[in-house]
């Protein structure tokens, strides 16, 4: 019975269909992007997943190149440099909202933003880069798949409001057409993912919680079926 269950353990391990994916920690170090309703970075969001996404690929087999992770890489197109060769690249972010949805309050006596009619994640694709098919491709895999673990779309991107107005490759998917330089060049299929809205109160802690991060790192490792 032992040498039959390290058998089937061996066969599932060789089945893994092995890929290299760049994940990219978003913005950076001085300039640290979106504050959310507590007053925290969101470049501390960006690393915390991208560090839980890197350990799931890998214990599934897969190689991992973590670019900016020390938070010093500013330079937008030395990510997509990082990234050549890759089969996909996934920018990781946390979202906000336009400003005149922020309303103010008290966290630790510091004034902080925040907006809680706003929630879920969002998807980013290029519709004129190299790689759009497999971009977008990837980007319906893993919105499935967040959909699947109990994860809502948003669709505050789309209307017609200045700094929004995104066109939507796939509503119910939360998939939108977006002029990003990490998406927009290379020759590597590419995503930007919004991971949630750190400006709503309760997904800004929700989005800190290991067990969040775990589900969504699971879910990107099973969008990644797209790849085969």
């Amino acid at each position: 019975m032992w040498r039959l269950l390290s058998l089937l353990s061996l066969s599932s391990v060789c089945t893994v269909q092995a890929a290299t994916i760049a994940v990219d920690v978003g913005h950076y170090l001085a300039a640290p992007g979106a504050t959310s309703a507590y007053g925290e970075s969101e470049f501390s969001y960006n690393l915390a997943l991208a560090r839980r996404v890197q350990s799931t690929l890998q214990a599934a087999g897969h190689q991992v190149n973590l670019i900016n992770a020390d938070g010093q890489m500013r330079e937008l197109r030395a990510r997509v440099q990082a990234a050549a060769g890759a089969d996909l690249l996934i920018s990781i972010h946390h979202d906000s909202v336009q400003p005149q949805y922020l309303q103010l309050w008290e966290v630790a006596g510091k004034n902080q933003r925040y907006a809680d009619q706003f929630s879920g994640y969002s998807l980013f694709v290029h519709s004129q880069a190299a790689q759009f098919g497999r971009s977008l491709s990837c980007a319906q895999a893993m919105s499935q798949s967040l959909q699947a673990k109990g994860f809502k779309p948003t669709d505050h991107h789309a209307p017609s409001v200045a700094g929004e107005n995104r066109v939507q490759l796939d509503p119910q998917l939360g998939i939108y057409d977006a002029d990003f330089v990490v998406i927009r060049q290379g020759k590597t299929p590419a995503i930007l993912f919004e991971a949630g809205v750190i400006v709503n109160r309760a997904e800004a802690l929700a989005l800190q919680e290991p067990a969040t991060q775990a589900q969504m790192a699971e879910a990107i490792l099973n969008g990644l079926s797209c790849l085969k």
